[in-house]
């Protein structure tokens, strides 16, 4: 796991507002690790992805994209991923995305499921979240709500009940379509702000 101050930066965790983690927690300790030496750093977003994601711009690191200049898009991956005989990463049973497991763009059922299947790597999340006693602001993983209260029971079986809702909707619109491809339907459909760089790579 990371320590506490590699994921609280200047005292905020991060957030669609203040997104430091891609640059702090991923690309700085590359490049430091990397130095100077002359490397080719491979970036696997794909063929259908929009977007390039953030990139080192040190001289002696040379980004390429194999996915994208080989026409790679999700089917293909999925496709190579069964074909190989890897298979898909289980954790697609119950995310969207692969990335770190404190996500802040997590939705509400992405964290039900890490409490479900990794309750070591929920509980340490929640430790990260505070009220801050002096000026009442909140520093929370999502809106609105703390993880604890998530997990309510209550709280909990009604995100699973909604959620179940929307993925009856969605194999309605897509009945050939993978679990793993409905799920992430889901979860876009109901996402107001446009995904972390750092869990699609």
């Amino acid at each position: 796991g990371f320590d506490h101050w590699m994921v609280v930066y200047r005292g905020y965790l991060p957030s669609a507002q203040n997104r430091w983690c891609t640059k702090h927690l991923k690309l700085k300790p590359y490049e430091n690790y990397i130095g100077d030496d002359e490397v080719i750093s491979y970036v696997g977003i794909r063929a259908d992805e929009d977007r390039e994601g953030l990139i080192s711009t040190k001289p002696n690191i040379k980004t390429v994209f194999p996915f994208k200049e080989d026409g790679i898009a999700k089917e293909d991956v999925f496709r190579i991923l069964e074909d190989s005989g890897i298979g898909i990463p289980e954790y697609y049973k119950w995310r969207s995305r692969s990335g770190c497991y404190f996500c802040f763009f997590q939705q509400k059922i992405e964290w039900v499921g890490l409490y479900e299947n990794h309750p070591d790597l929920f509980d340490l999340s929640q430790e990260y979240e505070k009220i801050d006693s002096e000026d009442g602001k909140d520093f929370t993983w999502c809106q609105e709500e703390t993880l604890g209260d998530i997990i309510s029971m209550d709280r909990m079986n009604q995100i699973k009940v909604d959620n179940h809702k929307r993925m009856e909707i969605m194999r309605r619109k897509m009945p050939k379509a993978r679990l793993v491809e409905l799920f992430e339907e889901v979860v876009e459909e109901d996402s107001y702000d446009e995904a972390c760089l750092i869990c699609q790579l």
